[in-house]
């Protein structure tokens, strides 16, 4: 690997790990569309892009993600009554999420992924406010809940905090509560979706050297390399700004990256 990749990654780490901590989020939604284009420079074949940028988004997300919950369970802001509610459905949906993923050619799932972030985007920028009277469901409400999320955030590699993030939210959840929440349902999400992308691609020919099925082991140890430092520099900042922001810098780095990945998988 030439010095430029080695840069490369370390600097997309750090840049994950610092929205990882700012918005609950296990970084997918970044990494994805950076990792299309990098993984499409260094020469991996077309029918491998989205789904190597998937898997190793996954596994790096594992670290993100236990970096961002210990910041923000610091800050009391992780609710764990509702992270025990969604787990089993996460788990479920996340792991069977992968072999849906792994079987849809890289066109069509890049372009569900473009579709599903500026979605995201736009309830991000319309600040959606959540109904008054609404209250989180019970037991088996959360289990279905945790599984939808699950199955979603497999065939885009999120941790889970563009839809977990919202639907809390909606339910009355404070906001920064919901933030810290999501950060602590992204680890499920991302140590099945690992496993799972580890091995549906597990024998695949074309893959890079040292890939571990669709795992590219040398982006995922610089990735995580950095991201656990400047994961706690986001989560502090996410405790003093106000909501509208969050939102709109959420929303805005999406909606680039996304159009970014589409433009490199569409042209390649």
């Amino acid at each position: 690997m030439g010095i430029e990749w080695l840069v490369a990654y370390l600097a997309l780490g750090a840049f994950v790990g610092f929205f990882a901590g700012l918005l609950g989020v296990g970084g997918g939604g970044i990494m994805v569309p950076i990792l299309t284009t990098l993984f499409a420079a260094q020469g991996v074949p077309r029918e491998h892009l989205v789904h190597l940028a998937l898997g190793t988004s996954m596994a790096a997300i594992v670290v993100t993600s236990i970096a961002s919950l210990r910041a923000h369970h610091k800050h009391g802001a992780v609710r764990w009554d509702i992270v025990r509610g969604v787990a089993p459905g996460v788990l479920l949906g996340t792991f069977g999420g992968t072999f849906i993923a792994s079987r849809v050619p890289t066109t069509p799932l890049a372009i569900f992924f473009g579709c599903f972030m500026a979605y995201v985007a736009l309830q991000m920028i319309l600040n959606v406010k959540p109904k008054p009277s609404r209250e989180l469901p019970g037991t088996v409400g959360l289990a279905g809940v945790g599984g939808a999320i699950g199955v979603i955030s497999a065939l885009v590699a999120i941790g889970g905090g563009s839809l977990s993030v919202p639907f809390m939210t909606w339910c009355n959840v404070k906001m920064q509560n919901a933030i810290g929440t999501s950060a602590a349902i992204g680890l499920p999400i991302a140590v099945a979706g690992a496993v799972g992308y580890l091995i549906n691609g597990w024998g695949s020919g074309g893959l890079p050297e040292w890939s571990a099925g669709y795992v590219y082991l040398p982006a995922l140890v610089l990735l995580s390399a950095l991201s656990s430092f400047t994961v706690p520099v986001g989560a502090r900042l996410a405790h003093k700004l106000p909501v509208a922001t969050l939102k709109k810098i959420f929303a805005a780095v999406l909606v680039l990256l996304s159009t970014k990945m589409l433009h490199t998988v569409l042209s390649s």
